[in-house]
């Protein structure tokens, strides 16, 4: 971990304890200072590790409230490298992982691994799942190839019974579920799909359909937000056969991905039916927990997913009053998420000609990208502000939020 990035997270903290945005941080910098020089991208800069602020301490430590020699001393205390991992390429990535074969083969002359060692790597695919909760997917995806290569070397190249090969095969199938996702996120679509397809085979050969479901249901999503609309539909479909047995949970996500899926190709009727289909799984009594990587499925998020549906399908008069319950008590830490979800509200408040509501949604959810930088809230963030530019000239809130977020 660079030395820079160390200090770059310790001044992202101050900044969000002084309740600053990065384009707000910037602003104080520049009035304090007497220069302009200060943009939000570059205090981003500083925070990824790109740069280190050397001459604007003192300006960041008034600013911050922070005494000075603190911020010395963080960044002294720092290492001085800045050669970070550089990122694979796709073929890097598959080469690496996988022969050209869907057979998963162990090496039986390896060290021996047991339980332990299976259950250790599934902990470390939870961990990094909880992480992207938090942590920017382009500060993330870096460790998450990391961490699937590591785990994909841990099966290859040891022995183990056909029980524990299984464990670790499904841990491998997490670890590329919330890669794919990672990388999706960033940008990085083509190998989020070649990873999610590596997942899959080795759901499959673990024998794991309600992981299989997810993988595939990941990529149906990956593909209806990026113009390939037909595979999305059938792929989601594909998922939730696979889901039928799974836990009424993993039944509900596959039945929300079905719906996304068929609302972005216009299929009303299929996307509403299921949403309500998801509901009624989610509802359904189980024998067992769900599996751990569902954690984050709830009746909130059918419900913002309900919600999208409707704002998509121009029916903002059922999407506002949900939007609106569930983001009041939304945990304002998953912040790339609280601004995906303010940006359909946003959107949602336009249709119902509610342009100066919108324009202060749409104010707090670029913040939040701001803070939090991710494709899939920049390309929201463009939607928002599309939608609202016939609004520009005769609305004073829509003016002012062109006005303060023009770099947009």
């Amino acid at each position: 971990m660079s030395g820079e990035n160390e200090f770059g997270r310790y001044l992202a903290r101050l900044r969000r304890e002084a309740g600053k945005s990065q384009r707000r941080l910037a602003e104080a910098l520049c009035d304090i200072s007497g220069r302009d020089t200060v943009t939000r991208h570059e205090v981003s800069r500083w925070e990824r590790g790109g740069r280190v602020p050397t001459s604007w301490l003192p300006h960041l430590a008034t600013v911050l409230s922070v005494p000075l020699d603190r911020l010395e001393r963080v960044l002294a205390n720092s290492a001085h490298e800045t050669d970070l991992m550089p990122e694979p390429s796709p073929q890097l990535v598959l080469s690496d992982l996988l022969p050209q074969t869907d057979e998963w083969q162990a090496n039986a002359a390896g060290r021996r691994i047991g339980k332990e060692a299976a259950e250790h790597l599934a902990a470390r695919a939870h961990a990094l799942r909880l992480a992207d909760d938090v942590i920017p997917s382009h500060d993330l995806v870096t460790p998450a190839f990391r961490e699937l290569r590591a785990a994909v070397r841990l099966y290859r190249e040891t022995s183990h019974s056909e029980e524990i090969g299984k464990a670790l095969l499904s841990a491998i199938g997490e670890f590329a579920q919330i890669t794919g996702w990672i990388a999706s996120d960033a940008g990085r679509h083509r190998q989020a799909e070649e990873i999610y397809r590596l997942g899959l085979s080795a759901a499959r050969q673990a024998g794991d359909p309600g992981l299989v479901a997810n993988l595939a249901g990941s990529l149906a999503y990956q593909h209806a937000n990026t113009g390939r609309e037909a595979e999305a539909i059938n792929l989601a479909r594909a998922a939730q056969q696979e889901a039928e047995t799974a836990h009424p949970t993993v039944q509900a996500l596959a039945l929300d991905r079905v719906a996304w899926a068929a609302t972005k190709t216009g299929d009303t009727q299929t996307a509403i039916r299921a949403l309500g289909d998801a509901h009624e799984a989610i509802a359904r009594s189980a024998l067992s927990d769900p599996p751990d990587w569902a954690y984050w499925v709830s009746d909130d998020e059918l419900g913002v997913m309900d919600a999208r549906v409707y704002t998509e399908l121009q029916r903002p008069l059922r999407a506002v009053p949900l939007l609106t319950k569930i983001l009041s008590r939304y945990d304002a830490a998953h912040t790339r998420e609280l601004a995906l979800y303010l940006s359909w509200l946003a959107v949602a408040l336009t249709d119902a000609n509610e342009p100066e509501e919108a324009a202060k949604t749409a104010s707090r959810m670029l913040d939040l990208a701001e803070d939090f930088p991710s494709e899939r809230t920049a390309d929201r963030g463009r939607v928002v502000l599309a939608k609202l530019e016939p609004y520009r000239q005769d609305v004073s809130e829509v003016r002012d939020l062109f006005d303060r977020h023009s770099a947009a």
